[in-house]
């Protein structure tokens, strides 16, 4: 069946005159005619059965529907660009590796292992994305991705990395006049919660036969680093991987109030497609960071 399908050259200067706001200047941009650009729009508008534009005292405006369109075009553009900047790259002198990994994992444990890797493999370009829920690498064409879990990922080989213990992390001047003297002590604190481990206090003080209402109370925030970032300024004690906060607490601008350190079941991973494990450029990645394993 024939697919019912806006042209490229339209889509580009629909977007160039929204962002405008005028056939003209986007005429300009893309080296066209003024007439060109809005017989592209006219076309477009056509098509969809909506109007892109309205003209208001002589001024262009966005139209409700237009808006609306907008939006998907860009997606659309930018998805059209990377898949053409990925295929130019594939299998040439200067190769694109696309790396996926978790936003704190990656800012305090992969990114510091990452130094030389240019200077040995000067043709291979690393192109680092944060990625925090699960998805699919063949249809995102990521190579190489970091996650924490089982150690399984569909249709993927997956490459035990470390293990991790949670720990209770808090600035040095919350625990001005106060005692610790058991786990629930902490709850005079506000717990800071992590929206990728839910349960994760209510585990902790499970672990050690302390159960309080206030395990699921306080801010919750989406990364690592956020709750980290909240405990050293004082709002409370967060629960983390003794790993990502080890360069505070080296520095003394955080510290532990309790010393019970919760054994996580998952751990993490990294792991790549089978069908890419002889690739050169994921190869060389590979064997990079299992070389700094610690």
């Amino acid at each position: 069946m024939r697919r019912h399908l806006p042209s490229l050259n339209g889509l580009q200067c629909f977007e160039a005159a929204a962002r405008h706001l005028s056939f003209t200047r986007a005429a300009d941009e893309l080296s066209l005619t003024q007439s060109a650009v809005s017989k592209q729009v006219a076309q477009l508008e056509a098509m969809l059965q909506h109007p892109l534009f309205r003209r208001i005292r002589k001024r262009l405006h966005l139209t409700p529907e237009g808006a609306v369109y907008l939006s998907e075009a860009r997606k659309i553009l930018a998805q059209v660009e990377m898949s053409t900047r990925y295929m130019q790259s594939y299998g040439g002198e200067s190769q694109v590796l696309n790396v996926a990994t978790l936003p704190t994992f990656g800012a305090r444990w992969l990114i510091p292992r990452l130094k030389g890797f240019r200077f040995r493999h000067p043709d291979i370009n690393l192109n680092i994305l944060h990625r925090s829920e699960p998805f699919d690498m063949a249809q995102e064409r990521v190579e190489v991705a970091f996650f924490f879990g089982h150690g399984a990922w569909p249709r993927a080989e997956c490459i035990k990395l470390l293990d991790e213990e949670l720990v209770a992390v808090c600035a040095p001047a919350a625990l001005e006049g106060m005692a610790v003297g058991e786990p629930l002590d902490l709850t005079r604190l506000v717990l800071l919660q992590s929206a990728t481990r839910p349960e994760a206090w209510h585990d902790w003080f499970a672990a050690q036969d302390q159960y309080t209402e206030h395990s699921y109370h306080g801010p919750r925030f989406d990364t690592f680093y956020m709750s980290l970032r909240a405990a050293q300024a004082g709002c409370g004690v967060a629960l983390v991987p003794r790993f990502l906060a080890q360069e505070e607490l080296d520095e003394g601008k955080l510290v532990i109030p309790w010393p019970f350190a919760l054994k996580s079941r998952d751990a993490y991973y990294m792991a790549h497609p089978e069908h890419m494990a002889e690739l050169d450029k994921v190869r060389a990645f590979i064997d990079w960071i299992r070389e700094r394993i610690d």
